[in-house]
């Protein structure tokens, strides 16, 4: 830093202990003391409701004056501060948004240090999952994308870019990474996590903790200790047994603590029927008391109060603050200022301790010196400028994409693509649409695959590209009814919305409760009632008034949602299900003339909660899809080879049921495969993709995640050969959703793994992937081949490239218990290296097997190593064993 930085920094710091009205400096602002006892120090000059603030936590601003932060506050999600637009190039304008972020930033930081009473600085906080979530930062490829390039050092290198954009800007926490390991690929989230094996989404965790906590800033490893249920349902309860929380689950979360990660964020579900976030087990007995977590534990965005709405173990946000914070809690984390209300109140009437809550308030305010806070320079302003979207930076989105394609399919040597001229055709909208996936900033633009495709092969005189976009992701075949269409009569004058009457019963009977007017019909009533005074799982609703078909006219109405409903037009019953049996989409023929109005009743009735209901038509549905297929197959039949670019819908919330491409994606490759012209798929998403209706017809298959804002171009080199694909699967891929959880270290069965009318086996193996060129294993020696339980061997094996590419190859090592005294898995990753070698090229590769491997949770869940053999694997996939051998423990 400089001089003028540091004394900018002291005077700010200066002027907030002046605030004060000491004369002499107060302890706590002495840089010599150590952290815990400065925190001591300015833990007895606090006011109770001082200490609240310090335990809360929110998105937030100093511009709005109904946010009192006189008090201070633990952090705040700051909104991004803004740049004057100006004429030049991207480059430019990322830098100049990551300079007006970072002086904002500053400015909120100035603010707190000057005008709260005792300048106890805020940690501004924000996402990090594969880059900073602010705009103008770099997006690196998504973290199911890192963890399949296997590549800790070059996870580190990325982690290291991360930390230093967020660090620039004045972010003191990232709320990454998310280290739960995966065992069912419908949910949403796959994409933010590091796979469905505990070792290596645990190196993958400590690759990316290590560098950022480095530079001072804190990360948050989430969700502790699951956030998927059964079914791959996000936030589901949690019903695992001791034995598997200890193998698969905590492991992560152990680590990143001895790693030095200063924060851990709760979940949203129920663990063993306590919601997470009041779940001492977890928060006070393993990761205080067992683990030593000197850090802080912060809850997921309003899932403090989840107990109330959702879990129904709490009578009142009072009663769950009190237990949230009795089992450890430190920090609430909600979505806004004004959720702090009932919180603070449960503080100052009492109801948290004041040894409970002066526990949590040390751990932060430790955690504040620890990092720097208070004597350090926050935002850089002009060094934000310089690191958003850097030519290294950018570079480094480039590798670690590159590095992480992995090839699924390549029949007869389809890819790389030839250097010669040649007619492509690239089709689908995932081509044009440049998605970075999950938690990404704002406004960010990724390359795209026509692009860098166009651009790659601009350089191959006489080649042409031709694009069709396809049918999309989402092909609609009802939409909601707009408010446009929708009116009513009041009193003789026509206006907008339908009269909606709200009965307190389920037979739309006797006087409506509330009565008021609802502009259109498209209601999620999940967690809340429609209306006051209407209970959320015992009432019917009654809408009444007209509706106007569009230009286009309309051939279905109907009805989304869950049961029962009765819809009429012109007083004809049209759709009739007034039973509770499901939900779903029911539609009726009914033709509606360009402009026409009609009349409309529609009633619907609830009676155990977690209603939606949703009026439907398909007028302005996509009834273009099958022309948009036709329009690709002619692009693919005027052209030498195919790419198409199809991908995922899926995030938070929105788990998966089926596994296949959605909209009418599977149609699209289809068709375009049976024109005969060789097609390769290059696909989009974060998770698993069943793949039967096409798979057989393809001839190359290349999965790309969500590869970044350099994604493009990635694809683009490892599809003309100018990158040696190396990915590797760090899911397992089903061949159908029925085999579903499917995972590779599984115990073993009772009987068999197969199914009557489908195998067992998955459809891409965890740690699958293909190269453009070969390698061959040998020369396996593992030394000594026994050892005693405290002893350690040393696994050696020779790698080759035997092919005529230079390449990349993920060795992997397994080892299976062949004799435990408690169920082990059929196989379990041990440890694995990323080798990269020149044709002809052979490598020796030494591997370290000892208590850290070879141990497991006795019957009493007491680790030991037993005695007996071990089988030692090592492979290109945990289905594609090359060598083996046995190491025996005495």
């Amino acid at each position: 830093m400089t001089f003028r930085r540091q004394m900018c920094f002291g005077a700010l710091a200066l002027v907030g202990s002046m605030s004060l009205g000491a004369q002499a400096l107060p302890r706590y602002r002495d840089p010599h003391l150590a952290p815990a006892e400065r925190a001591r120090d300015l833990l007895g000059r606090m006011t109770r409701d001082e200490k609240f603030w310090q335990l809360y936590m929110s998105p937030g601003d100093i511009g709005n004056p109904a946010h009192d932060y006189r008090s201070g506050a633990f952090g705040l999600q700051i909104e991004a501060g803004r740049a004057e637009p100006k004429p030049g190039t991207m480059r430019r304008a990322r830098a100049d948004a990551a300079r007006a972020d970072a002086a904002h930033i500053a400015e909120v930081e100035r603010w707190f240090a000057t005008e709260s009473r005792l300048g106890i600085p805020i940690i501004p906080f924000e996402e990090g999952v594969h880059g900073l979530t602010r705009e103008g930062a770099t997006m690196f490829p998504q973290a199911i994308a890192l963890a399949a390039t296997w590549d800790t050092t070059l996870m580190g290198q990325v982690a290291t870019a991360i930390g230093r954009e967020a660090r620039s800007r004045g972010i003191r926490q990232l709320l990454s990474p998310v280290i739960n390991v995966v065992r069912d690929v419908r949910w949403g989230r796959v994409e933010e996590t590091y796979g469905e094996d505990a070792l290596l989404t645990t190196r993958m965790a400590l690759a990316y903790i290590r560098p950022i906590e480095q530079l001072g800033v804190v990360t948050t490893p989430k969700h502790f200790v699951a956030n998927v249920g059964e079914g791959g349902r996000d936030s589901y309860p949690i019903e695992i047994s001791e034995r598997q929380l200890r193998e698969v689950y905590f492991p992560p979360f152990r680590a990143s603590i001895a790693a030095g990660a200063r924060s851990v964020m709760t979940a949203y579900n129920s663990v063993d029927g306590t919601p997470a976030t009041q779940n001492r087990s977890l928060i006070t007995e393993t990761l205080r008391r067992d683990w030593k977590f000197p850090g802080f534990v912060i809850s997921d965005a309003a899932a403090t109060g989840g107990a109330t709405v959702l879990h129904m173990t709490e009578p009142n946000t009072a009663a769950a603050t009190h237990d949230a914070f009795n089992a450890g809690l430190d920090v609430v984390f909600q979505s806004s200022y004004e959720q702090s209300r009932p919180y603070l109140a449960a503080f100052t009437q009492g109801l948290v301790s004041d040894s409970v809550m002066d526990a949590a308030v040390l751990r932060v305010l430790t955690n504040k010196f620890a990092i720097g806070l208070f004597d350090e320079p926050g935002a850089d302003p002009e060094r934000a400028a310089s690191l958003a979207g850097s030519a290294a930076h950018r570079a480094l989105a480039r590798e670690a994409s590159r590095a992480s394609i992995v090839l699924l399919r390549n029949s007869r040597n389809t890819l790389p693509l030839r250097t010669t001229p040649q007619r492509i055709a690239v089709i689908g909208a995932d081509a044009i649409d440049g998605r970075l996936g999950g938690y990404s900033a704002p406004g960010a633009k990724a390359v795209t695959v026509l692009d860098a495709i166009r651009e790659r092969a601009a350089a191959i005189r006489g080649s042409t590209v031709r694009f069709a976009r396809g049918p999309g992701r989402i092909s609609p075949t009802v939409v909601a009814v707009p408010a446009s269409a929708l009116s009513h009569d009041s009193t003789g004058i026509r206006s907008g919305g339908l009269r909606a009457e709200y009965f307190d019963n389920n037979t739309v009977s006797g006087a409506p409760r509330v009565t008021r007017v609802d502009d259109h019909i498209d209601f999620g009533w999940t967690l809340s009632a429609p209306a006051r005074g209407i209970p959320f799982d015992w009432y019917s609703v009654r809408w009444t008034g007209r509706i106007t078909a569009p230009a286009s006219g309309v051939a279905r109405i109907g009805v989304e949602g869950n049961d029962g409903f009765r819809l009429w037009v012109d007083d004809a019953l049209v759709l009739d299900d007034w039973m509770k049996r499901s939900a779903g989409t029911r539609t009726a023929a009914l033709t509606m003339a360009p402009n026409s109005s009609h009349r409309i009743r529609l009633e619907y009735f609830e009676s155990t909660g977690n209603a939606r209901v949703r009026l439907v038509w398909d007028a302005g549905a996509d009834r273009t899809w099958q022309r948009a297929i036709d329009s690709a197959v002619v692009a693919a039949r005027s052209s030498d080879v195919a790419v198409v670019v199809a991908g995922l819908e899926e995030g938070e919330f929105r788990d998966r049921a089926h596994l296949t491409l959605p909209g009418h994606q599977d149609a699209l490759i289809q068709a375009v495969a049976a024109t005969g012209t060789p097609v390769v798929v290059v696909l989009i998403g974060g998770s698993a993709i069943t793949m039967d209706p096409w798979l057989d017809r393809v001839a190359a298959v290349v999965d790309a995640w969500y590869p970044g804002e350099e994604g493009g171009h990635a694809i683009a080199d490892v599809l003309f050969g100018d990158y040696n694909p190396s990915g590797r699967l760090p899911i397992t891929f089903p061949v159908f959703e029925g085999q579903l959880p499917l995972y590779y270290d599984h115990k073993p069965t009772g009987r068999g793994d197969d199914y009557t009318d489908l195998t067992g086996q998955p459809l891409f193996p965890f740690g699958f992937g293909l190269s453009y060129t070969t390698f061959a294993y040998s020369d396996l020696r593992i030394a000594p081949a026994i050892i005693g339980p405290d002893g350690s061997a040393t696994v050696h094996c020779t790698i080759t490239n035997t092919g005529s590419r230079a390449g990349a190859e993920v060795v992997q090592l397994y080892l299976r218990d062949l004799l435990a005294s408690v169920a082990q898995p059929v196989m379990a990753l041990k440890d694995f290296a990323r080798v990269s070698l020149a044709p002809g090229e052979s490598r020796t590769l030494s591997f370290t097997l000892g208590r850290d491997q070879l141990q497991l949770l006795d019957r009493d869940l007491k680790s030991v190593v037993e005695p007996g053999g071990f089988r030692v694997m090592i492979g290109s996939s945990s289905k594609d064993i090359r060598l083996r051998g046995e190491l025996t423990v005495k």
